[in-house]
């Protein structure tokens, strides 16, 4: 396998790494290590693959069907919410594997250790309000699905050849569902849960990591398997997860948006950047080193967050460019600002490098969707270019690129 050496400093310490497999080592000194960085994320232990993310591939797998009945009317909200709080062997999905599973969506949902162990009662709120788009897709926008949608009358919208379906107020349940999970659900889970050293180094996890101790049963490390369950949030449904840049865009979550920022020439190159940080993270666990391995995890929270600033900025300014149209295109316009509120409802599970917590806080979030919606009482329907603006700058301003780079 080639390989890439990257060549570390540390103090008076003597051992061996190894990436694919036990005959694939470099000697160290007692002043660096050679940690071995294989080309793909691929790696092994006595010939046999150690990299595991089945259950990230079952619940995006999930995730998508569940979408996909946001948009079948004869769906009730009881078959919605069963798909989201999914029981093993329950015929809640056409797929008939997903049904044999024991994983659901709504027990990862908000559920990472350095966010919520210690907060049950925001939990519960954030799980509430999954539901409740459930609920409201069902209750409201199904009841009134061949209704022209109007200012505080749910129905639909024309949208060039589609037809985009809205509540009362212009927003898409099934955009705030998909957006909102992707940040609850997959960038929760893989940034403040799979990466947290609180889990990578949990119990003996360390020792045991040192010592090449594998899971019963396994090939693999604990730590190694939990590093690889965050990277599986991001890419556990490519076609080829060892090279996954080859194939963005496999999802409709995490995979799919940071393949949109690699094609903005302002923020091309975060892909590799994003996988990099995986696979030296992943390759410094098997070497032992830790301190690059949570070095890699701060790039990637850094960048994961990025990606859900830059496109809540991007709808938005999508968004407003349509309504400032001589005849604006409502279906389009909302569909936008529908994304862009579940990316800034996605904002409180973001995380800033080097610090315990989110880039905005769930009060800093809330107080920007409330000023996205309260322009007047019709939502979306009153909302103006100067608010769409305001709510741009806030979001920019704890990052390091504009509104303009991030709206084109």
């Amino acid at each position: 396998m080639k390989t890439v050496l990257y060549t570390l400093a540390i103090s008076s310490v003597v051992f061996l790494a190894s990436c694919s497999s036990d005959d694939d080592v470099s000697e160290m000194n007692e002043d660096n290590v050679m940690i071995n960085n294989p080309t793909n994320y691929s790696f092994e232990r006595s010939e046999e693959n150690t990299v595991s993310f089945s259950g990230q591939t079952t619940r995006i797998l999930m995730a998508q069907e569940l979408l996909g009945g946001f948009t079948a009317n004869t769906n009730t909200a009881e078959s919605l919410q069963a798909m989201y709080a999914h029981e093993e062997g329950a015929a809640d999905f056409e797929d008939a594997d997903l049904n044999t599973s024991d994983k659901s969506l709504r027990s990862k949902t908000a559920a990472s250790v350095d966010y919520f162990s210690t907060n049950a009662t925001d939990q519960a709120l954030i799980r509430a309000d999954f539901e409740s788009w459930i609920d409201g897709q069902v209750n409201e926008v199904f009841a009134n699905w061949d209704v022209t949608a109007e200012a505080g009358i749910a129905g639909q919208l024309a949208d060039g050849e589609k037809t985009r379906y809205v509540n009362a107020q212009g927003l898409e349940y099934n955009q705030l569902f998909a957006k909102g999970l992707l940040g609850a659900l997959m960038t929760d889970q893989a940034l403040n849960n799979y990466l947290s050293t609180a889990v990578l180094d949990e119990g003996s996890s360390r020792a045991d990591n040192d010592a090449g101790t594998v899971l019963e049963g396994k090939s693999y490390t604990n730590m190694e398997h939990k590093w690889d369950e965050a990277y599986g949030y991001v890419y556990g449904l490519n076609a080829d997860a060892s090279n996954p840049n080859a194939d963005l865009g496999a999802d409709k979550f995490l995979n799919e948006y940071i393949g949109k920022l690699e094609e903005d020439t302002d923020f091309a190159g975060i892909a590799d950047e994003i996988f990099q940080a995986f696979k030296l993270g992943r390759a410094a666990i098997v070497a032992g080193d830790y301190d690059v391995r949570d070095a890699q995890a701060e790039i990637i929270r850094g960048k994961i967050s990025q990606v859900i600033a830059v496109r809540g900025i991007y709808y938005l300014q999508q968004a407003k460019a349509t309504l400032a149209a001589e005849t604006p295109n409502y279906g389009s316009a909302f569909h936008a600002l529908s994304e862009a509120y579940g990316f800034i409802y996605s904002l409180r599970f973001t995380r800033q490098p080097g610090t315990d917590g989110a880039y905005f806080s769930k009060e800093d979030s809330n107080e920007l969707l409330e000023e996205l919606m309260e322009d007047g009482v019709n939502g979306l329907w009153d909302v103006t270019a100067e608010t769409i603006d305001e709510i741009s700058e806030d979001i920019a301003e704890e990052f390091d690129f504009t509104v303009v780079q991030a709206g084109e």
